[in-house]
C-alpha cells in the first residue's frame, strides 16, 4: 500500500502538535506517567496565584495548582484546585497556606499535613490559610514610619508657619531699626559741631589729667616715704617704752625675790606675816565686841553722872593689839 506525501505531512504535523502540547505540559510540571489526586481550597484573596504554581511540603514540590475559579454566589471567593501526587497522603484538617515564592513576588501553596487524622478522600476540601508575605511585612513595618513621617511633616509645617510669622515680625523690627538708624544719623549730623567740641574738650581734659598724674606721682611717693618714716618712728618709741616697762618689772620682781621693800619683806619674812594675821584677828574681835556692846565704849548723859571705869574685853592679842585697844578706848571717851 502506497502512502501519499500529503498523508505523511499530515501525520508529521499531528505528531509535532502532540509533542508540542505534551512537552509544554511537561515543562509546566505535569507528569503523564503517574496518577494524581485533586483537592480543593477556598480563599478570600489569592494575591496573584495562578494555575501551575507549585504546591510544596517542607520545600519539596509535590504538586501544582490545577485551576482557579471565582465563586460569585459566595461573595466572589476563589476556588483553587490543587493536584498532588497520588503517593502523598493528605489527612483531614490539613492546611493549604498561601505564601510568597521568594523575592520575585511569585505565589505558592505550602501544604501542612495534620498528622494523626483520617485520610482525606480525592476531591476533599483543605483548610485555607495565608502567610504574611514580604510585601505585607514591608507594609506592616512601613505604616508606623509613614505615620511618624506624616506627624513630623505636620510639625514642620507648623514650625514653618511660625517662622513665617517670625519673618514678618523680623521685617518690621528691621524697618524700625532702619528708621532709628536714620534718625540717629540725622541727629549726629545736626549736632556734629557740638560733638566735635565736646570731643575736643574731652581730649584736653585727658591731657590735663595726664599732666596732673605726672605731678602727683612725686608727691604721692614722698607722702608714702613720710608715712613709712612715721610708722617706723612710732614703732621704735613703742618698743622702747615696752622694753623700759619690762626692765622695771624685772627690777621689782628681783627686789621682791630678794626681800627688799614692803612687798619683799611681806613675802619673805614669816614673822611679819604672822603678826599681821594676829593683828587682823584681834581687830576683828574688837570690832565685833564694839558692835555687840557699844555702851562699854560710848556714854551719853544729860545731867552728868559718875564715870565708871570701862571694862575692856579679854582678848588674847599680841603686843601690837594691846597698844591699839587703849588708844581706841581713849578716843571713845573723849
Amino acid at each position: 500500500m502506497k502512502v501519499s506525501q500529503e498523508v505523511k505531512v499530515g501525520l508529521l504535523a499531528i505528531v509535532s502538535l502532540m509533542m508540542l502540547y505534551f512537552g509544554f505540559r511537561f515543562l509546566k510540571g505535569s507528569d503523564f506517567f503517574s496518577s494524581t489526586n485533586k483537592y480543593k481550597v477556598i480563599y478570600d484573596n489569592i494575591d496573584g496565584l495562578v494555575a501551575s504554581n507549585p504546591v510544596r511540603i517542607n520545600g519539596l514540590t509535590v504538586g501544582q495548582v490545577k485551576s482557579v475559579e471565582i465563586l460569585q454566589n459566595q461573595q466572589n471567593k476563589l476556588l483553587v484546585t490543587v493536584e498532588l501526587k497520588k503517593e502523598i497522603v493528605v489527612t483531614q484538617g490539613s492546611r493549604a497556606v498561601l505564601a510568597d515564592d521568594g523575592l520575585l513576588g511569585g505565589k505558592l501553596i505550602r501544604l501542612g499535613i495534620n498528622y494523626g487524622k483520617p485520610q482525606l478522600e480525592d476531591g476533599g476540601m483543605l483548610v485555607a490559610a495565608k502567610e504574611s508575605g514580604l510585601s505585607a511585612l514591608i507594609r506592616e513595618k512601613t505604616l508606623p514610619v509613614l505615620n511618624n513621617v506624616d506627624s513630623l511633616t505636620y510639625q514642620l509645617n507648623r514650625v514653618v508657619a511660625q517662622f513665617d510669622q517670625t519673618g514678618v515680625v523680623l521685617n518690621q523690627t528691621l524697618r524700625s531699626a532702619n528708621a532709628a538708624v536714620g534718625t540717629l544719623g540725622l541727629t549726629v549730623a545736626e549736632n556734629r559741631a557740638g560733638l566735635q567740641a565736646t570731643l575736643a574738650n574731652v581730649n584736653k581734659l585727658s591731657a590735663s589729667l595726664i599732666e596732673t598724674e605726672k605731678q602727683l606721682k612725686p608727691i604721692l611717693a614722698k607722702a608714702d616715704t613720710f608715712a613709712d618714716s612715721l610708722q617706723g618712728l612710732q614703732l621704735k618709741q613703742t618698743l622702747a617704752s615696752v622694753n623700759k616697762t619690762v626692765d622695771n618689772l624685772q627690777h621689782i620682781l628681783a627686789d621682791v625675790n630678794n626681800g627688799r621693800g614692803s612687798l619683799g619683806k611681806l613675802t619673805s619674812d614669816e614673822a611679819l606675816y604672822t603678826n599681821v594675821n594676829k593683828t587682823t584677828a584681834s581687830l576683828e574681835k574688837l570690832l565685833t565686841d564694839l558692835r555687840e556692846n557699844p555702851k562699854r565704849y560710848v556714854h551719853f548723859s544729860l545731867f552728868g553722872r559718875k564715870e565708871k571705869p570701862a571694862v575692856t574685853p579679854e582678848v588674847s592679842t599680841t603686843n601690837t593689839t594691846s597698844s591699839v585697844v587703849p588708844a581706841l578706848v581713849d578716843s571713845t571717851r573723849k
